[in-house]
């Protein structure tokens, strides 16, 4: 069954991983179904918290910005149509692609500890891809994962999951967490244009819609 060709194309939601140094693409991952909602929670940071005047009116750097999102991955579409990874392991490998965007690589700790035992003094906690958030074209967010969970809801007869309900928890990395020089610092700043962009096309209010003549 064909879709109607002057409907429009449906576009996804999902993680993009580069290197934070060359800006490769190294994954990425798709969600299955978008979520039906976003959340967003912004955090000022004001200049001052000890009740100096002078400060009051005065941002120390650009808002602590989080986003909560819930997402469904269904395999019953796919093992209908006999997908042989579906068939084997359901949807674990959705979940693992997720999952593993919060553990340092086998490789990664291996080293660590051979490090570790050859008495290195300090090792240096690992680095990891540079995820994007992407929501839409104009919307290409650096983020940390702060957290994941997920609540599996149906099982194969292999006890592989085939239906799971995830959320996630991201923070927007803003030049605050990565300076203007890492990649993800010029993203961020994007991201800010973008907004002052739409902002910009936003229709202005009057003074008399609020019931005003003029300022007091």
């Amino acid at each position: 069954m064909t879709s109607f060709p002057g409907s429009p194309k449906l576009l996804k939601g999902g993680i993009v991983l580069i290197d934070p140094a060359t800006a490769q693409v190294q994954r990425i991952i798709a969600l299955q179904y978008n979520p039906e909602s976003l959340s967003r929670t912004l955090q000022v940071q004001g200049a001052s918290e000890g009740g100096d005047r002078s400060e009051a009116l005065r941002l120390k750097g650009p808002a602590v910005e989080t986003i909560k999102l819930d997402a469904e991955i269904d395999a019953t579409d796919d093992m209908e149509a006999g997908d042989a990874t579906v068939s084997e392991s359901g949807i674990s490998p959705q979940l693992a692609a997720l999952e593993t965007l919060l553990y340092p690589s086998t490789g990664q700790l291996a080293t660590n500890h051979t490090l570790s035992s050859l008495g290195t003094l300090e090792v240096l906690p690992m680095e990891t891809a540079l995820p994007l958030f992407v929501f839409g074209q104009h919307r290409v967010i650096p983020v940390r994962l702060t957290d994941f969970s997920v609540t599996e809801e149906a099982f194969d007869p292999n006890l592989n999951p085939i239906r799971a309900k995830i959320s996630l928890g991201m923070r927007v990395l803003s030049i605050d967490d990565v300076g203007f020089t890492h990649k993800a610092g010029s993203l961020f700043m994007s991201y800010l244009r973008q907004k002052e962009g739409l902002r910009a096309k936003a229709q202005a209010g009057t003074l008399g819609a609020l019931g005003l003549t003029g300022i007091p």
